[in-house]
């Protein structure tokens, strides 16, 4: 069985990778075991100064250390649960000592699987316009739809103000929900949690539109990948998903 490496950017998105990959494994192997799994966790701290800036060379040296720690730990591939690094670890992905799995492969093989082609995101900012979704559902076939400027800045300081420290507050959770039912309007068909906090407090149950949480679909995908006897299939630093 292959050794699962998570590379940690923000806490919350991490943790809520950890134990959803650990709870899989307890559904797909028996009770209490899950494949061996060793993660890094570079303080998001040092990087934020970075992303402010647009230095995504800086991010990219931070989250490189923290593949190469999992590596050395005897990971076979990494996930980092956090849409936004994915714009620093792909400029990077190529020169890493293992493959990591994409996040955005993985969402977007999701909303395949159901069809759908107008697609919602929320994120933070840099996510919700940045290149890594709109370049994964585009080659797709798929239309990115996200809320508009102003909305998104709220959505951006609650992220990091609130949910990436582990606060929960009732007025957040209808502000992401008022976004995503103004993306409905607009006509989409679903909508990506794109920060792998979100899913804290958005659920089917309270969310307008089908949820794709990237988070829990990572580490579950991940999990699957590490059971599975073949061999993993690698092309451009990534696992073909």
């Amino acid at each position: 069985m292959k050794t699962l490496g998570i590379v940690a950017h923000s806490a919350e998105g991490a943790a809520l990778c950890f134990l959803t990959a650990c709870r899989h494994g307890d559904k797909t192997l028996g009770v209490f075991l899950h494949p061996r799994i060793v993660m890094s966790a570079i303080p998001m701290g040092l990087s934020m100064p970075a992303w402010e800036a647009g230095n995504h060379a800086a991010v990219a040296r931070h989250l490189a250390e923290g593949v190469r720690t999992v590596a050395k730990a005897g990971a076979d591939f990494y996930i980092c649960p956090d849409n936004t690094a994915h714009i620093a670890l792909e400029t990077v992905a190529r020169t890493l000592p293992i493959p990591g799995l994409h996040i955005a492969d993985v969402v977007c093989a999701e909303i395949a699987r159901n069809k759908w082609k107008r697609v919602g995101l929320l994120g933070t900012k840099w996510t919700m316009t940045g290149p890594v979704y709109e370049r994964a559902l585009s080659v797709r076939g798929m239309s990115r739809l996200v809320p508009e400027e102003r909305v998104r800045e709220q959505l951006n300081t609650a992220i990091f103000s609130e949910l990436c420290k582990g606060v929960f507050k009732p007025e957040t959770t209808a502000l992401f929900v008022g976004a995503i039912d103004e993306l409905k309007r607009e006509g989409a068909e679903c909508v990506i949690l794109g920060c792998t906090e979100i899913p804290l407090i958005i659920t089917e149950q309270n969310s307008p539109l089908p949820p794709i949480d990237s988070t829990r679909l990572l580490a579950r995908y991940a999990v699957d990948l590490c059971v599975k006897e073949s061999p993993l299939t690698v092309r451009d630093g990534w696992v073909v998903a």
